[in-house]
């Protein structure tokens, strides 16, 4: 419930002064909200005037007389007598350079030619010669690839020495140079093969898609390196080899169960890589060069195995996570207020919605926004979370959308049944043991739909619309008169067992006895403002009519709203409070508790603003942590987020310690190509087998069908 909703109470002024004031702050953030979310749109990523390119300052890519070699590599140039060559004739010195790589491998020599080929493709791509340019970046990309990794240089490479990193980068910077120009002409398509045509040979690129993906899933690829961060408060990304993409995900047409849980625009991580595989025997003139490209998803391995070395991936998660954030398709369905103000309006988007691709093995984590609020809430908090190597390899996140204005214990209900039907998409057979150790993390009003989901109706529930006495949910159908739907809704909402699927549940500010600023003045003005479902609205007004001597408080049935539903005297937490929860749940707490509150908040007593303290408090939980924040930014802070982080290490500690789902020693996978098309759900390391090898029998098939 955030703290610029409904501001009015517990002030020491007579009952007219405190109903202006509480309508004026109604009203304001109403205005404010309308402006944030319409007109003040914000922007999640901004396009750069000019790429982020690591080699920018070391070749002077970006001045007036760039670009130009480093003075490491003119001093390589002097030191092998070949400064006057370049000078003179560029093509001419590049054919002495390999001369003396050939008769003797010198990592300087090959650092300088890598180097010297990425200025040309410069040059070139400048001058509009696209296929020199192309030539020179291949030159850049297989030399810088054999400082790296050749076996000539085995016992002189330094990897302390700074040009280490700057072949990396080159690598890195002559792989996109040669991806953006092969977009220019090509829709890249993973498991298809390229054919590129220079003016020095021919490439032959084949594509692999290296991770849980379909090779068609993708409908296209923008380069991280085009986008700043503008909202999201950290950036994460780790430092290797490869290329950071944003794949996004292509719009499927005949939507099915499971397709339905991916929103419209979605955007993943990938990070490219690129192997050329020169002959064994050297080649023959004029033959072609076969090249490997590979797409990788971090979030499944973060290094793979070259050449008996594990190299640690480039990546960048939170680029492609800004950019679907900002994307249309987003936007349209991230609307706070018309969630608040019309859930009527809201309820054909409200749902579970997944951002990753489904893991069976990784343990799901919902998080369920609060009042006035969205999925946009948690994106901090999962930008971080999924940073940390530990806990992406063993969760996937997935996020609760639903109309916020309505009676939370509605939205409990909700899903309820979205949970189950979750279950069925993705796994009917109930084996993902995963889907069994599921983690909650809920918000302000969250957190109640959250906790809703782990206790134990019995009768109470009913007893507050009821005096009759009823002890299940088939009696209350039967004694209930009116239509099997609108009988079994209402029954759903009142009679109802925990899901044994939930284990553990983080509550954040959450009122669990309500908050004094839901008070008359501000549910009399939320009623003005929030439309309550129809559909709700009409079934419990068909039941309180067709049954005039059952209820004793119909209004919870017909006019209740999310205002009315957290008012400190509403019956429901009483209830909620002594009812039975599931055996095996674990809860942890979070409240927020203003050091320096303002004026207002301090109003509102010990608390974030809008829930204090007492309220906050729950006896039953494994650990409460005091944050000095408010209502509204609590679970954006690092001590909010490193404590989630802390309950996901322990459960998975707790789960581990059972062997209810086996562990993972560690984050590094073996991306080994002859194994890659079904690979494991647990690290594999096959060391035996070299990936060159592979590569070089790849290079004979192919030849032998370019042949025919």
């Amino acid at each position: 419930m955030p703290i610029h909703e409904i501001r009015a109470h517990r002030l020491p002024i007579n009952a007219t002064a405190h109903w202006v004031r509480a309508c004026a702050i109604v009203c304001v953030g109403v205005s404010l909200v309308f402006s944030i979310s319409g007109c003040a749109t914000t922007s999640y990523l901004s396009n750069r005037k000019v790429r982020d390119n690591a080699l920018a300052s070391t070749l002077n890519l970006v001045s007036k007389k760039g670009p130009q070699i480093s003075d490491r590599t003119w001093h390589t140039l002097r030191r092998y007598d070949l400064d006057v060559s370049y000078q003179k004739d560029h093509k001419k010195c590049f054919q002495e350079i390999r001369e003396r790589i050939a008769d003797t491998p010198d990592g300087e020599l090959i650092y300088a030619l890598s180097e010297l080929s990425y200025v040309e493709g410069k040059l070139a791509e400048h001058s509009g010669d696209m296929s020199l340019a192309l030539n020179q970046y291949g030159v850049a990309l297989t030399n810088s690839y054999d400082y790296l990794f050749s076996n000539d240089l085995g016992t002189t490479r330094n990897f302390y020495d700074p040009q280490f990193r700057g072949a990396c980068d080159i690598y890195n910077e002559s792989l996109e140079d040669t991806l953006r120009l092969l977009c220019k002409e090509n829709q890249i398509q993973p498991g298809q093969t390229y054919s590129i045509q220079t003016p020095d040979r021919e490439f032959v690129i084949r594509t692999e898609m290296r991770g849980q993906w379909k090779s068609d899933e993708f409908d296209h690829y923008e380069f991280v390196s085009d986008y700043e961060i503008e909202t999201l408060r950290n950036r994460h990304t780790t430092y290797g080899l490869g290329v950071p993409l944003i794949a996004v995900r292509r719009t499927q047409d005949d939507r099915k169960d499971a397709e339905e849980y991916y929103p419209d625009g979605l955007s993943y991580s990938v990070t490219a890589m690129m192997r050329c595989v020169e002959p064994k025997d050297g080649g023959r003139p004029g033959q072609s060069k076969v090249c490997v490209l590979e797409f990788f998803d971090p979030l499944t391995a973060n290094q793979i195995q070259l050449d008996k070395q594990w190299v640690p991936l480039e990546t960048d998660l939170t680029t492609p996570l800004a950019f679907f954030l900002d994307s249309p398709e987003f936007r349209r369905r991230n609307k706070a207020t018309e969630g608040l103000l019309d859930p009527n309006e809201s309820l054909e988007k409200k749902g579970l919605y997944m951002l990753e691709p489904y893991d069976p093995d990784r343990i799901p984590v919902l998080m369920v926004h609060g009042l006035w609020s969205s999925p946009m809430t948690w994106m901090d908090m999962f930008n971080d979370l999924r940073s940390f190597p530990e806990i992406r390899e063993r969760y996937q996140f997935w996020f609760y959308l639903y109309p916020s204005g309505q009676p939370f214990w509605l939205s409990a209900t909700q899903l309820r049944g979205d949970l189950q039907k979750m279950r069925e998409a993705f796994d009917p057979g109930r084996r993902d043991h995963a889907l069994d150790q599921m983690v909650l993390v809920g918000h302000s009003m969250g957190g109640l739909v959250s906790r809703m989901q782990t206790i134990d109706s019995g009768d109470e529930f009913w007893k507050i619309v009821s005096d009759e006495p009823v002890h299940t949910a088939d009696q209350a159908v039967a004694k209930l008169k009116g239509d099997d739907e609108d009988r079994n809704r209402l029954v759903s909402a009142l009679f109802f067992r925990p899901n044994q699927s939930v284990r553990r549940v983080v509550t954040i500010s959450t009122p669990h006895r309500g908050s004094e600023f839901a008070n008359d003045y501000t549910r009399w003005l939320a009623r003005k403002f929030i439309k309550l479902p129809s559909k709700s609205i009409s079934v419990g007004k068909r039941l309180a009519q067709s049954n005039p001597k059952l209820f004793k408080d119909t209004e919870l049935l017909t006019v209740a709203n999310a205002i009315d539903s957290l008012a400190p005297e509403s019956p429901i937490f009483p209830v909620m409070m002594r009812a039975k929860r599931s055996p095996g749940v674990k809860y942890h707490n979070i409240i927020g508790v203003l050091e320096n509150p303002s004026i207002i908040t301090s109003r509102a007593g010990r608390g974030d603003g809008v829930v204090d303290y007492e309220s906050a408090h729950m006896e039953d939980v494994e650990s409460e942590v005091i944050v000095d924040a408010d209502h509204t930014k609590i679970h954006m802070t690092p001590k909010a987020i490193f404590e989630v982080r802390r309950i996901l290490l322990e459960h998975i500690k707790s789960i581990d310690s059972k062997d209810r789902v086996a562990g993972r020693s560690t984050d590094r996978i073996a991306v080994q190509p002859e194994v890659l098309q079904s690979v494991p759900v647990q690290p594999v390391f096959r060391e035996e087998q070299q990936v060159d090898e592979f590569e070089y029998q790849q290079y004979q098939n192919l030849q032998q069908n370019l042949q025919r």
